[in-house]
C-alpha cells in the first residue's frame, strides 16, 4: 500500500527539476499524477517518462498566472482521474537584479508566477476539495529566501515570504473543510540551475549549511509527500525547511 493510493495529485511547474521530482515520488506513493506546466511539450514529455515508470500521468498546459487556466487544470484532473486530493503549487521562475537595477515589469512577473499563481492553484483546488467532501492537502513551495531575503532577489524573496501568509491564511479558511494547507522551504538544492552557479558562490552557500552538502530534489519532494499524507493529518498551516540546517 502507497501512501497515496487512491489519490490524485496536481502539480504546477511539474515538467521538470523540483516538480518533476516531486511529481515522481507522489507518483510512486500510489498518486495518479497531472502535471501543469507552461511548456506544453516539456510537460507531454515528463508526464510520458512517468507512465514508463508505472505512474497513471497527464499533463495540461497551464500558466499560472491565468485563473481560467488553472481551474482547467483542475478540472482536467478531475475528468481524467477524478477529484483532486493533492494539490502542489510549484510554479516559479526568477529574474534576479539587485534593486535599483531591477525593472518593475521583472519584479511583477516573479511575484505573479509564484505567489498570484499559488493562490489560483489554492483557491482553484479547495474549490475541488470542497465539493468532494474529502478534504485535501495543498502544498505551496517556498524557499528559506523567503525567510532571510537574497541578494539580487527582492522579488523572488518577496514572493516566497508571500508565500508563507498566503500558506496560513489559507490554513484557517479551509480547515473547517478538512483541507489542510503547508508550505516547504528548500535551501540549496542540487539542481541543473544551482550547479551552473559560479563555484566560489556555491562553496559559500555550502559553508553555511550544518549538514555540509547541497540537498537532492529527492529530498524536498519527500518533505512533501509527508505532508500531502495522513502522515501528516494533524498539520495544517507549517512551513517544513529543507535546508539541511541552513540559517535555522
Amino acid at each position: 500500500m502507497g501512501l497515496l493510493d487512491g489519490r490524485n495529485a496536481v502539480i504546477t511547474g511539474g515538467a521538470q527539476g523540483i516538480g518533476f521530482e516531486i511529481a515522481a515520488v507522489l507518483g510512486a506513493a500510489g498518486a495518479h499524477i497531472v502535471l501543469g506546466d507552461i511548456n506544453e511539450h516539456a510537460a507531454a514529455e515528463a508526464a510520458e517518462r512517468l507512465a514508463e515508470h508505472g505512474v497513471p500521468a497527464t499533463s495540461l498546459r497551464c500558466d499560472v498566472t491565468d485563473e481560467n487556466e488553472v481551474a482547467a487544470l483542475v478540472a482536467h484532473c478531475t475528468e481524467a482521474f477524478g477529484p483532486v486530493g493533492v494539490m502542489v503549487n510549484n510554479a516559479g521562475i526568477t529574474r534576479d537584479a539587485t534593486l535599483r537595477k531591477m525593472p518593475l515589469a521583472d519584479f511583477r512577473a516573479v511575484i505573479d508566477v509564484h505567489l498570484t499563481g499559488a493562490w489560483n492553484g489554492t483557491r482553484y483546488a479547495a474549490e475541488a476539495m470542497r465539493a468532494h467532501g474529502q478534504g485535501g492537502s495543498i502544498v505551496n513551495i517556498s524557499s528559506i529566501a523567503g525567510k532571510v531575503g537574497n541578494f539580487g532577489q527582492t522579488n523572488y524573496s518577496a514572493a516566497k515570504a508571500g508565500l508563507v501568509g498566503l500558506t496560513k491564511a489559507a490554513a484557517k479558511e479551509l480547515a473547517k473543510a478538512g483541507v489542510r494547507v503547508n508550505a516547504v522551504q528548500p535551501g540549496l538544492i542540487r539542481t541543473a540551475m544551482t550547479e551552473a552557479m559560479p563555484r566560489a558562490a556555491w562553496d559559500a552557500k555550502l559553508a553555511e549549511i550544518p549538514l555540509g552538502r547541497a540537498g537532492e530534489p529527492a529530498e524536498v519532494a519527500q518533505a512533501v509527500l509527508f505532508l500531502a499524507s495522513d502522515m501528516a493529518s494533524y498539520v495544517t498551516g507549517a512551513v517544513v525547511e529543507v535546508t539541511g540546517g541552513r540559517y535555522m
